[in-house]
């Protein structure tokens, strides 16, 4: 066995003594990094599951969907979240777009979400302080989409502008029921009738940005009445006749949309994961601020390992001493504190990605979406464990090693 072998399995040997020698106060010392860890793991294992629930929808769509917004197509993540916010204020989609779509032979559906939030009355059960998805479209949008009814009838051409169609949380939390066929409710002082009630699809988060299980859908007709008699249209979903009409579908709506908006490319066309792009790179940036502010612990916990090092020094120098006397390196005295303050962080590391998974499946609960744990989570948490093990032992390690070894053996036990 090579000699470096032996050194550092002695290394770890010590170091390992010399916590359980003082069990609380590892302890202690470790809690930094557990907090720290368990908060990195517990943040990157949801979101990553938010972004799999998006692309696992796309990878649902088949190959023949495609979904048309209002504004350019975003370039980096700081854009991507400032458009994610307003695109829907500045809909430069119209219905004459959606006309000019439906002209086209290989397009099978088209359907535009043209949305609005507002309270929405229904006697005593509705809250007139909480505001809903208000949805108009068109009857595409439950091929489209591929929405089940629980009961009741979608929307189609022949039906009246009074009426409406509800998610199933909806109907609960305005008429105490999902059973709301035949009821009344009251938008803007307008009597609607519920001729729909859609299945629950526990997709709040979705490419088409409404959450279908708390919205109400009407025709986009019925919606303007509510929008000044100009229909803001933020989305408009296409389907092809097939997944191999869909690039020619896509190159002939372009063309469209570009000659109804003088050449201005004020919209985007989206295929495959570019669909889920935007919103995968808003939690992607939600996720690295959470991280960075989660990393504050792990500072502190680092500045724990350093602390409490620097009292192993003060209290091992005699120690020091004797180990440089019959022979020990400068070297071997600095690898010995720094793989103690590695040992520590890693404890700290492994204990806190266990919490953060646990922590991640409990909050999952109350979240439409399953935590991931992929590989790259423990590697990430662990790594940044061993980051901070090495870069807050270097100080105390060094300081170790320049003892004076003369100095050190007059030092008492």
């Amino acid at each position: 066995m090579p000699l470096r072998d032996i050194n550092l399995f002695h290394h770890v040997q010590n170091a390992i003594e010399s916590l359980l020698a003082h069990r609380l106060r590892t302890i202690l010392t470790m809690l930094g990094v557990t907090i720290g860890i368990a908060s990195v793991t517990a943040i990157l294992s949801i979101t990553r599951g938010a972004s799999e629930l998006i692309a696992g929808q796309i990878h649902n769509l088949q190959g023949n969907i495609a979904v048309l917004r209002s504004g350019a197509q975003s370039q980096n993540q700081a854009e991507t979240f400032s458009s994610t916010q307003t695109n829907y204020a500045a809909a430069t989609l119209t219905e004459d777009d959606v006309q000019s779509l439906k002209k086209i032979s290989e397009i099978e559906s088209v359907a535009p979400l043209a949305s609005i939030r507002t309270t929405i009355k229904s006697g005593s059960n509705g809250n007139p302080n909480t505001a809903y998805s208000v949805v108009g479209t068109t009857p595409e949008l439950a091929k489209i989409n591929n929405l089940t009814l629980r009961e009741g009838q979608f929307m189609d051409e022949g039906s009246n502008a009074s009426t409406v169609v509800l998610g199933e949380q909806l109907a609960i939390n305005l008429f105490g029921t999902e059973h709301a066929i035949g009821k009344v409710l009251q938008l803007h002082g307008k009597n609607f009738t519920v001729i729909g009630v859609l299945k629950k699809t526990n997709q709040p988060v979705n490419f088409s940005n409404i959450d279908f299980d708390n919205a109400a859908m009407m025709s986009t007709q019925a919606l303007k009445e509510f929008t000044q008699n100009v229909t803001q249209i933020q989305q408009i979903n296409i389907k092809s006749q097939s997944p191999e009409k869909l690039a020619n579908a896509i190159k002939q709506a372009d063309a469209a949309i570009l000659k109804n908006h003088q050449d201005e490319r004020d919209f985007s066309v989206l295929t495959g994961e570019d669909i889920s792009r935007p919103t995968s790179q808003l939690f992607h940036t939600i996720s690295l601020v959470a991280t960075i502010i989660a990393s504050i612990s792990l500072i502190v916990g680092g500045i724990g390992i350093m602390n409490i090092l620097l009292v192993n020094v003060a209290e091992r120098t005699r120690e020091i001493g004797i180990r440089k006397a019959v022979g020990a390196s400068n070297s071997h005295i600095m690898w010995q504190f720094i793989i103690e303050s590695i040992v520590i962080s890693l404890c700290g590391g492994i204990a806190g990605y266990l919490i953060g998974m646990v922590a991640a499946v409990i909050l999952s609960f109350s979240l439409p979406f399953a935590p991931s744990f992929s590989f790259n989570v423990p590697i990430i948490s662990l790594a940044l464990a061993l980051v901070v093990g090495i870069a807050f032992g270097i100080y105390p390690a060094i300081k170790a090693a320049r003892k004076d070894p003369i100095e050190s053996l007059r030092r008492p036990f």
